[in-house]
């Protein structure tokens, strides 16, 4: 993420920043009040749109601008200063910070379940009630997700970090005061805290690589970004296991195992916490990038949340990627609740290989993550390798399938890896795909979107996927899971790739955006007007 290319130079000692001189007019986002024009728009001409196969050749306007399914929008000539993008040197380490409690609240997601026959023991439950220890994170989202991104684009970058932060702190402590073999309650109450954490976590990763990051390291930095996440799924699969090992004999040593844990834990949280008061600031005192830097223009006042998420969901293309990042994401989510259960189902006493399977699955998506986070940065071809990552995500999981129970650990080993590697890796690039499909509107509400998606189809996943194993096999629950991934490569493949994003940064795109109100025919007489004046033709 230091190449930032030649058109990147250093800039003075004093500001610590990094220039990138190219000038860019303001940005008025597609999610402004409906019939507010800027003082300056005199003449338009037409949006540009760029497709994957479009990079880099010559690209055609739109036909007919006021026909879009999102807010109309106008091309307006340049009539304010230039704007001068530069990266600051802290973006690393909010990068750094924001991965780190990440991770954390990944951990605490997945200790309960990946100890599902240590946790039945010590407080005396079911193994459904130990699964809901996980599936809370799921139930939790869903129904939060809008007054976090609200939250996110009213208040900004600073307080969302802090929330999320502070309240996995606060869940962590509780879980300390939950270590009583009759207190599976007290824990349940810490688990939902840590859950409501994650609202204000999950959707920052493009947000952060957006606001921080340069248009050459923007996909690299939110692959780094949800890597926290993914590292701190790794680290609860290894860790936990040898922390707490099955001692059903002795519950006395179990608490204390489990204290240790939850402490250490809670220590950790607190620093992060600490840690991101110091370092968030809302964003950096320059742009990075070019679009970015027309983005700062808009008015707050402008800007209307209800019309952006309005915005989205006229967008055809991302609510296909809505529903496909769902499905696959929902069923990375089901194997990872229910991987102990399918290990052990074939494996009995192999707890700490069942983490360690776990382990396998996340590290290999981790390198997975960032692989495709640099060849986005490279290529930026958004659909090919989305879909490319998706087929194989489904034959890995095909593999992992009918290998399961084949009696040889070593070989669920290296499938378990061939499935991380590609399902895993597959987060990112949804991420960056939607931020790249649904220009200008904020990064934090399309990627809020993706991941309720993924919650509702994860929690509707582990439980049909957690009746069909207990019913019948754990074969049966993943074939469900493959039929559901196989849905969601034909949506993939029917995508249409409009980078709009990447034209800004490209200099294709070289005006500002304008909102018109579909509701004044006035103005809609001048959209079309506009659109067939001869400057269009030149």
């Amino acid at each position: 993420m230091g190449g930032e290319g030649s058109d990147m130079v250093e800039a003075s000692e004093g500001d610590g920043e990094i220039e990138e001189g190219v000038p860019l007019p303001p940005l008025q986002m597609n999610g402004c009040i409906l019939g507010r024009q800027p003082e300056h728009s005199s003449s338009s001409t037409p949006l540009i749109a760029v497709t994957d196969v479009e990079i880099g050749k010559s690209t055609a306007p739109f036909p007919n601008l006021d026909e879009l399914p999102e807010t109309e929008a106008m091309l307006s000539p340049a009539s304010e200063p230039k704007v001068t993008p530069r990266l600051s040197k802290r973006r690393l380490v909010v990068l750094a910070v924001f991965s780190l409690y990440s991770l954390v609240n990944a951990f605490q997601w997945i200790q309960y379940s990946i100890l599902s026959s240590v946790f039945t023991t010590y407080y005396r439950v079911s193994s459904a009630q130990i699964d809901w220890l996980s599936m809370v994170y799921m139930v939790v989202y869903v129904p939060l997700i809008l007054p976090a991104t609200w939250l996110l684009d009213t208040q900004g970058l600073r307080v969302t970090a802090l929330l999320g932060s502070g309240l996995n702190g606060l869940g962590a402590w509780i879980k300390c005061a939950s270590v009583q073999q009759n207190l599976y309650p007290v824990t349940l109450l810490a688990q939902i805290i840590c859950s409501v954490a994650q609202v204000f976590i999950l959707g920052l990763p493009s947000h952060i690589a957006s606001v921080w990051f340069g248009p050459k390291e923007v996909s690299t930095a939110c692959a780094v970004a949800v890597l926290g996440n993914q590292l701190g799924t790794a680290i609860g699969f290894l860790l936990p296991p040898v922390l707490v090992p099955n001692t059903k004999n002795n519950p006395d040593l179990m608490g204390r195992n489990i204290s240790i844990m939850f402490y250490g834990t809670a220590a950790l949280s607190t620093l992060l916490f600490l840690l991101t008061a110091i370092v968030f600031k809302e964003k950096p005192k320059y742009p990075p990038s070019q679009s970015q830097a027309a983005l700062s223009e808009v008015s707050p006042e402008d800007y209307s949340y209800n019309q952006s998420i309005i915005n989205l969901f006229r967008n055809i293309p991302f609510v296909l990627l809505l529903i496909s990042y769902g499905i696959m994401t929902g069923a990375f989510y089901s194997v990872s609740t229910l991987l102990n259960q399918m290990v052990l189902a074939h494996y009995e006493g192999e707890e700490v290989n069942a983490g360690r399977i776990g382990l396998t699955l996340v590290v290999a998506g981790m390198v997975g993550s960032i692989i495709c986070g640099l060849w986005l940065d490279y290529t930026k071809r958004y659909k090919q390798t989305t879909l490319m990552v998706y087929i194989f995500s489904f034959f890995g999981m095909i593999a992992f399938t009918f290998t399961l129970d084949c009696g040889r650990l070593i070989v669920v080993f290296v499938t378990g890896g061939v499935l991380g590697f590609f399902m895993t890796g597959y987060l990112p690039l949804g991420f960056e795909f939607a931020a790249e499909i649904t220009y200008p509107e904020s990064e934090g509400t399309s990627s809020g979107l993706l991941n309720a998606s993924a919650q509702i189809f994860g929690i509707i996943f582990t439980l049909i996927q957690g009746k069909l194993t207990t019913d019948y096999n754990p074969r049966a629950g993943n074939i469900f899971l493959c039929a559901w991934m196989f849905i969601g490569i034909i949506l993939t493949a029917f995508i249409k790739s409009d980078l709009r994003r990447h034209s800004v940064n490209s200099g294709i795109m070289n005006a500002g955006i304008k909102s018109v109100s579909a509701e004044s025919p006035v103005e809609d007489e001048q959209n079309k007007t506009a659109s067939k004046s001869p400057s269009d033709s030149i």
